[in-house]
């Protein structure tokens, strides 16, 4: 197809029948699912998913591929060109009778913010799968002690299980890249019941508000109300960055913070 790459839409299409039906296996898609698909393109992803799951509905940002996509009649997709990422969460599963998986391939722009938006704000997302920067899917898995642990990897474990599935050359893309990807796969898991994950998530975001300071300069500037009580919280934890903590201990002292403040 021709088409105008736009670059602020982070626009590397991928059309290797291969991959994208090693994609729809990572994201264990048969019949009885319904998908969301983030990012259509020029949908041959799209085309996978609508023969591999029950329903897809795919949102896509770009108009210029209207034509392009719906001529391509697929039976079981509905198509809506807005922005997934500005869209309320109450319209996009206003599409969905029951739960659904994501299955998206995201520019590295809106990649956390648009997990965070479906991972703190949904409880009917079964999995995401996504394509992603190689150095991003990294930063998504990584383990206490691992140099890409962060916020991130943080709030995708507290969340569920996630794992490489599968890198990509930026060669499979097109226009050409300048980084290789990875498929990231997430099962959702409830594993804290009892925790808000948005409070729990912007608990963390103070602990992470400078990474080169310490818990304790980080939130001495957060919570400065309970600034003279966060030594007998945390102990000899308050002299580590956050960076150096596991997602129990952040739990632990997440409960202890939430009964102060």
């Amino acid at each position: 197809m021709k088409h105008n790459f736009k670059k602020k839409f982070g626009q590397n299409f991928i059309s290797d029948k291969n991959l994208l039906l090693a994609m729809a296996s990572d994201a264990k898609i048969d019949k009885a699912d319904s998908v969301l698909e983030i990012g259509a393109g020029q949908g041959s992803l799209t085309k996978v998913l609508d023969e591999k799951a029950g329903k897809v509905v795919s949102y896509e940002i770009d108009s210029e591929l209207k034509d392009t996509l719906q001529s391509l009649k697929l039976k079981n997709t509905i198509f809506v060109f807005k922005d997934a990422l500005k869209e309320p969460l109450q319209n996009i599963e206003s599409h969905f009778e029951g739960n659904y998986k994501i299955v998206a391939n995201l520019p590295y722009y809106i990649t956390s913010p648009l997990i965070f938006k479906f991972l703190n704000s949904s409880k009917r997302v079964k999995s995401l799968t996504v394509m992603v920067q190689k150095e991003v899917a990294k930063r998504m898995v990584a383990k206490l002690g691992e140099k890409d642990y962060g916020l991130l990897s943080i709030m995708i474990e507290f969340y569920g299980q996630p794992n490489i599935s599968r890198y990509v050359d930026k060669k499979m893309f097109l226009p050409v890249p300048k980084v290789d990807s990875a498929v990231v796969h997430i099962e959702l898991i409830d594993k804290y019941p009892d925790i808000d994950g948005q409070k729990f998530y912007r608990f963390l975001q103070a602990c992470f508000a400078m990474r080169r300071k310490t818990l304790q300069n980080n939130l001495s500037h957060s919570y400065p109300l309970i600034k003279d009580k966060l030594s007998s919280i945390f102990g000899e934890d308050l002299k580590k960055r956050s960076e150096q903590l596991s997602l129990d201990e952040f739990i632990k002292y997440y409960k202890i913070i939430e009964k102060l403040i």
